[in-house]
């Protein structure tokens, strides 16, 4: 347990000092007994001399015991409190500086600036007392204690919460779309059939309309994105005209670019002719090389079954 007697043995002399000082002083500019009753108690008198270090000392204390104190106080009170401390204390020493070089030299009257100072004394202390005054307050009502910040702040052995990344595009999925709608054109002369009942796939995948020709083709080459289940139900059909070539089915083999499926998007309605675009329109739209180029039509042609 800390001591505190010593405060008490060093409290003593300062109080003796600093209350004659400025009780001294308060005397040489202007201070002495008035009547605060008057009419009512003539007879009580008191010594506004005493108002001095009552003021200045008292508040020094009260502003240093805020500034160095462990609650929990905002960044601008405990500054205020820090630098009015340290001006209070400033004030004393020039108060007492001023009083004993006055007696020392004897003087009769003060100067007028010594006056003013010591005059402004209880008004500075009044507003710098009552604004801290109020500071403490409402930092006693809005900042937290230490116990309620401890329980509200999150435990370092809770795991946080991981975004979970959104799924990248599927290039295989991309492809078998467009490679179906492309086929299903030129099975269905150009036309796009509704879409047949299938076999569930990814949960993810787009449906794409297509004809039971279209999906027996499909399901041949494993451009479905998920295998189809062994007790799923089988396709629907649909009655429509199939052309004549239906039966010639394309066999492609694995995407021989990444610029294939837009391809066989961009030329589909010429694929279900069974036209191929040609080398250089191929270059130009696509804006790529002589070597793409010619993978891409290549591969466009499979399509279009030439």
């Amino acid at each position: 347990m800390t001591r505190r007697w010593p405060l008490l043995l060093l409290a003593l002399p300062a109080f003796v000092a600093t209350w004659s000082g400025w009780v001294g002083l308060g005397e040489l500019t202007g201070f002495g007994p008035v009547k605060p009753l008057p009419g009512i108690a003539d007879q009580f008198t008191i010594n506004t001399a005493i108002t001095l270090p009552i003021g200045v000392e008292t508040y020094a204390a009260y502003a240093l015991g805020a500034w160095l104190s462990g609650r929990p106080l905002a960044a601008g009170t405990r500054a205020f409190a820090k630098w009015s401390a340290i001006g209070s204390l400033g004030l004393g020493m020039l108060g007492q500086i001023a009083y004993h070089l006055l007696v020392t030299a004897g003087l009769e009257h003060t100067p007028w600036q010594i006056v003013t100072a010591v005059s402004c004394l209880p008004v500075l202390v009044l507003g710098m007392g009552a604004a801290l005054g109020h500071m403490l307050h409402r930092d006693a009502h809005d900042v937290p204690s230490p116990e309620s910040a401890e329980a509200d702040a999150v435990p370092a052995d809770v795991p946080a919460v991981e975004r979970v990344p959104e799924p990248e595009p599927d290039p295989v999925g991309e492809h078998a779309i467009a490679t179906l709608k492309a086929f299903s054109r030129r099975v269905n002369g150009g036309i796009l059939l509704p879409a047949v009942p299938a076999a569930p796939v990814a949960l993810d995948a787009p449906q794409v309309p297509m004809s039971r020709e279209v999906y027996d083709w499909a399901a041949e080459q494993s451009v479905f994105v998920s295998s189809v289940a062994e007790d799923a139900a089988e396709p629907v059909d649909v009655p429509a005209e199939v052309g004549p070539d239906a039966a010639e089915t394309p066999v492609l083999g694995p995407v021989p670019d990444e610029l294939c499926p837009a391809a066989a998007d961009r030329y589909a309605d010429e694929l279900a002719e069974g036209k191929v675009p040609a080398l250089n329109r191929i270059k130009k739209d696509l804006r790529i090389g002589q070597k793409r180029a010619t993978r891409i039509q290549t591969y466009l042609g499979q399509l279009a079954g030439v």
